[in-house]
């Protein structure tokens, strides 16, 4: 293990990351100090002897990316997200560990249609529409998923199915993905659990309101366990 390595393990500073203040509040409600002056809420707190800050990154792809440049530190040990999704995919559950992560918005469009690339390779030749793998799953119990991340809010049902049959992905997201390529550009681990508040359907909108705060705590409780246990 190299020093940097051994400062890592040692500090365990974690940034943790959610689009919404919604979703940000819903870990440790209340607790930690607000951190003020910088270009996105963060608040601190630690936790089962954890550095943790907190995030608010906004909605989408580049919000994400930027937060993880902006905070991420020499001895930050792990970048992690919380928060809510559409389901896509077949899977049970309504709160997920995700195991891999890819960028749907990511690739060519081409006469017979959109073909994927991971994001950052180039988008010609053959394409590897490989995600991001994530963290190994410290045993939380958690249903596994992967998770398709676009700058778009998904209401359709059809490219809801298309997106899950062709890229084998389970939910629907804008930022996982871009979190996942900046931690693994920065060569740290990264890790996210994310809750169900709609179907990507005609519906969502209404839906994502109406059930956001329940989604948004259920990712965050998740979360505090997480962290417990690899701190």
């Amino acid at each position: 293990m190299t020093q940097k390595e051994v400062n890592r393990v040692m500090s365990h500073r974690i940034l943790l990351l959610a689009a919404l203040p919604e979703e940000a509040d819903a870990f440790c409600p209340g607790e930690g100090a607000v951190i003020d002056g910088g270009p996105m809420p963060l608040r601190q707190i630690e936790l089962a002897g954890a550095h943790v800050t907190i995030a608010t990154c906004g909605l989408g792809k580049v919000n994400a990316a930027f937060a993880v440049g902006c905070h991420v530190t020499p001895d930050t040990a792990l970048v992690a997200m919380t928060g809510t999704c559409g389901k896509i995919g077949p899977v049970e559950g309504d709160c997920f560990w995700i195991a891999r992560a890819i960028q749907h918005d990511y690739g060519a469009r081409q006469a017979a249609g959109f073909v994927h690339y991971r994001a950052g390779d180039w988008p010609m030749g053959e394409a590897r529409d490989h995600g991001f793998a994530a963290m190994p799953d410290p045993g939380l119990g958690l249903p596994h998923a992967a998770i398709a991340s676009g700058d778009t809010f998904l209401e359709c049902p059809e490219t809801a199915e298309a997106l899950a049959e062709r890229l084998g992905t389970h939910l629907v997201d804008m930022e996982v993905a871009a979190v996942a390529q900046a931690a693994e550009a920065l060569g740290l681990p990264w890790c996210a659990i994310k809750a169900v508040t709609d179907d990507a359907d005609g519906e969502s909108a209404g839906d994502f309101s109406a059930n956001l705060r329940r989604a948004a705590r259920k990712a965050g409780a998740a979360m505090e366990r997480l962290i417990a246990s690899v701190a």
